[in-house]
C-alpha cells in the first residue's frame, strides 16, 4: 500500500511539475514586445520596468514593479492572467480585446527579457 500510495504521489508531482514549467515557456517576439511595451506599458510601469512611469504619480494604486522578486517570481501565466484581465482593484484594466494575443505574449516576452523569472526558494 505505501509503495502504490509513493507511486501516485510522485506521478502527481511530475504531473504538477511539468504544468508548471509548461506554464514559463509562452514564446513571443522580444523585440515586437518592447514596441508594444513602449507604447501600452511605458507610461505606467516606467523604461526600467520598476513601477516609475510618468503617469505612476496620479495613480491610486502604484504600478507593479516587475523587477522586484516578488513579481519575478510569478508564473508566465500569473503575468498572462494580469495583462489579459487586468487586476483587481488595480488601475491595471485587462487588454484583451485590445492586443492580439500574439502581442500579449510578445510584451511577455519582452518583460521576461527585461525581468527574468526567479523562483523563490
Amino acid at each position: 500500500m505505501k509503495t502504490t500510495h509513493a507511486l501516485v504521489l510522485g506521478f502527481v508531482a511530475i504531473l504538477i511539475g511539468q504544468s508548471w514549467a509548461a506554464a514559463q515557456d509562452f514564446r513571443g517576439n522580444t523585440k515586437n514586445g518592447q514596441a508594444v511595451y513602449e507604447q501600452h506599458c511605458l507610461r505606467c510601469h516606467g523604461l526600467a520596468l520598476d513601477g516609475k512611469g510618468p503617469d505612476a504619480p496620479y495613480l491610486i494604486v502604484a504600478p507593479a514593479n516587475l523587477q522586484t522578486r516578488k513579481s519575478r517570481s510569478k508564473s508566465d501565466w500569473e503575468l498572462l492572467v494580469a495583462v489579459t484581465h487586468g487586476v483587481l482593484f488595480s488601475p491595471m484594466h485587462g487588454w484583451r480585446g485590445r492586443l492580439t494575443d500574439e502581442q500579449i505574449k510578445d510584451v511577455l516576452a519582452y518583460i521576461r527579457l527585461m525581468a527574468p523569472f526567479d523562483a523563490v526558494s
